[in-house]
């Protein structure tokens, strides 16, 4: 039997940085459905240009009165596709929002992943002000994962669109994309960074005329910063220096310097470096895998094997050297600083984006680099 104190999404240490506490606004949460009409069917198409309409399940995360509508898990999947796990954590579900112009953050999980991968950062950004919606990027998720070409067509269109969706939940003029791993690749191309023509050719490349935009990628006026954990793409030249210089949004990068999926020297520091039209910082956990950050602490039901996969789930959201809830409070107060300042337009946050570690308590910091960059 699971213990339900365990599976907790939204715990803080007591020495966590400041940033990583639960802000001043109650949370509350709700799963809405939502159809993308007449998009390209990359994943089953019969036929060049075959279209269906395609469905995304959005959780939101807003702020809310408190006391109002009830304390139930997250019921969900593990990485298995098989195996169901509650999650607990400090949100409402269908609590009355309170009013007020909201900026709104999208989640965008890794391939593949879920809209619960993140949920830590959904509860505690919701609490300082911001209105949070993590995607199930169909073809994408642990029960339909499907052809890698389906997620590099439509990570940024999902965005876009749920972006779009939500005008009236949140302040859409003022956005910002969190993505990890492949949602990482989804939020840089949403910020500008182009494809190289290399990637046009490459095996996993969708058809050139569904990607071939994402050459020089439009930017939404309303997007105005970017968060990518372990970013996906760059190790693999799917971006060149060209591509990366044409980003014009305001990034952060959350990166393990033992990830071997994303490569850290290979791409997430190239990326970094050839972003240059942009400022950006460079977040990384020293001796962190490719798990650094992002993924909520592993449920209790992952650490059993399972006949469904050929490494135990825990793998999939624990990292070999680091704490999960470390590295979660240290994302959340990173992110909450870089959004504060780039979203909200904080000026006070820029203390905390210098390098010097400014809200960590003595000691807590090691492990860690943080390194700037000026266009």
């Amino acid at each position: 039997m699971v213990n339900p104190t365990m599976n907790r999404i939204d715990l803080t240490r007591p020495n966590a940085p400041t940033f990583a506490a639960f802000g001043p606004h109650p949370v509350g949460v709700e799963t809405l459905h939502l159809t993308n009409p007449e998009q390209p069917d990359v994943a089953s198409a019969q036929a060049p240009g075959a279209v269906y309409d395609r469905p995304l399940t959005v959780e939101l995360w807003y702020p809310s009165h408190a006391q109002t509508g009830t304390l139930q898990p997250y019921e969900t999947l593990l990485r298995d596709g098989h195996t169901m796990a509650s999650l607990h954590g400090s949100a409402r579900r269908d609590a009355s929002p309170i009013s007020g112009d909201f900026p709104l953050i999208i989640l965008s999980h890794g391939y593949p992943g879920n809209r619960y991968l993140m949920s830590h950062l959904g509860e505690k950004l919701a609490s300082r002000g911001y209105v949070v919606a993590s995607i199930d990027h169909t073809d994408s998720t642990y029960a339909d994962k499907r052809a890698l070409a389906s997620t590099l067509v439509n990570r940024p269109k999902d965005t876009a669109f749920v972006r779009a969706a939500l005008a009236h939940r949140a302040d859409t003029s003022r956005s910002a994309i969190i993505g990890y791993s492949m949602g990482g690749y989804g939020a840089l191309i949403s910020a500008g960074a182009g494809i190289s023509n290399t990637a046009l050719s490459a095996e996993y490349a969708p058809p050139p005329a569904l990607w071939q935009a994402y050459r020089s990628p439009d930017v939404d006026p309303g997007l105005k910063a970017v968060i990518a954990i372990g970013p996906w793409g760059r190790h693999y030249d799917l971006w060149d220096a060209e591509g990366l210089a044409k980003a014009s949004v305001p990034m952060m990068i959350l990166a393990g310097s033992q990830d071997h999926v994303s490569g850290y020297d290979t791409g997430m520091r190239r990326i970094y470096a050839e972003a240059t039209g942009v400022e950006r910082h460079l977040l990384t956990f020293v001796n962190a895998g490719h798990n650094a950050a992002a993924p909520i602490p592993a449920p209790q039901e992952s650490w059993a094997p399972s006949e469904h996969l050929e490494f135990v789930p825990f793998e999939h959201y624990a990292d070999p050297v680091w704490d999960s809830v470390v590295m979660n409070n240290i994302a959340q107060h990173a992110a909450v600083a870089f959004l504060d300042r780039h979203v909200k337009g904080l000026a006070d946050r820029e203390d905390y984006l210098s390098g010097s570690f400014e809200g960590f308590a003595p000691g807590t910091e090691v492990g860690l680099t943080w390194e700037r960059k000026l266009p």
